[in-house]
């Protein structure tokens, strides 16, 4: 993984990494970041500056980006990939922040071949092999403390990881060693129970969004994993065992994330 990510930092060898003082300050602000020993924190710091230098961050509606924010995204972005390597972010190139939740609109066919149209406010948005989109005022660090199971940089990156074969379809490209079969059953039954528990006007452990679809199940799942990893072991074991080694991480065990 080092000697990867140095080959890929000699094309950049004259620009400089995220400078410490801004690192520092960043790591800081984020507890998901500030439990990882320092030989992963000295990792995630290659690959963010590495990010920073191939991705192309756009404020929208009037938002000025500007350095801070641009680490703060990227380093939380890069923690999904942290064992992974920054070819799973490949194909697409620009981050869009606004400063507030914005208005998308969707063109929907149905079987007679009718075109419905909607508009739904959101916090964050991905497309496929286009940019990443998210809501400043959802994201920052006053958002964050706020939030105990989620975290929307996380989900919508999840998103881009998922859409790596194609569709976000909750089946992102498996390693070699992971049996497709395993991730189907574990991530098939933790989604019908959700769904079960949500039809019977039960409450659920983990945001309830991830009935939604088998795509926003993988990504509030891949969400729990670094924020509420004990809580996502306790409410699906399974689901947790097939994203560590996905991820080739274990919060758990590293104590990161909150119970």
């Amino acid at each position: 993984m080092l000697s990867r990510l140095w080959r890929r930092w000699s094309r950049f060898s004259r620009r400089p990494l995220i400078a410490d003082e801004l690192w520092r300050r960043t790591v800081a602000r984020l507890p998901l970041l500030a439990a990882l020993d320092p030989h992963a924190q000295a990792r995630l710091h290659e690959l963010a500056s590495l990010m920073l230098r191939e991705k192309t961050f756009v404020g929208a509606g009037g938002l000025q980006v500007d350095d801070e924010m641009r680490v703060y995204v990227a380093a939380q972005a890069c923690l999904l990939i942290l064992n992974l390597g920054l070819e799973y972010y490949a194909g697409w190139h620009e981050i869009i922040l606004y400063p507030d939740t914005f208005v998308v609109r969707h063109e929907e066919y149905d079987e007679a071949g009718v075109v419905h149209e909607s508009e739904r406010a959101l916090e964050g948005e991905s497309w496929e092999r286009g940019p990443l989109i998210l809501s400043w005022a959802e994201v920052c660090p006053q958002t964050l403390e706020q939030e105990e199971t989620g975290n929307v940089i996380l989900h919508e990156f999840a998103h881009k990881l998922d859409m790596l074969n194609g569709t976000a379809n909750g089946m992102p490209p498996l390693h070699a060693d992971m049996s497709r079969q395993d991730w189907t059953r574990a991530f098939t039954q933790a989604y019908e129970t959700m769904c079960d528990q949500l039809d019977g006007g039960q409450p659920t452990a983990l945001d309830a969004y991830a009935a939604e679809s088998p795509a926003e199940f993988f990504a509030v799942m891949s969400e729990a994993f670094f924020v509420a990893p004990e809580r996502l072991w306790q409410s699906f074991p399974a689901v947790y065992h097939q994203l560590s080694r996905f991820y080739r991480q274990d919060p758990r065990a590293a104590g990161v994330g909150n119970a």
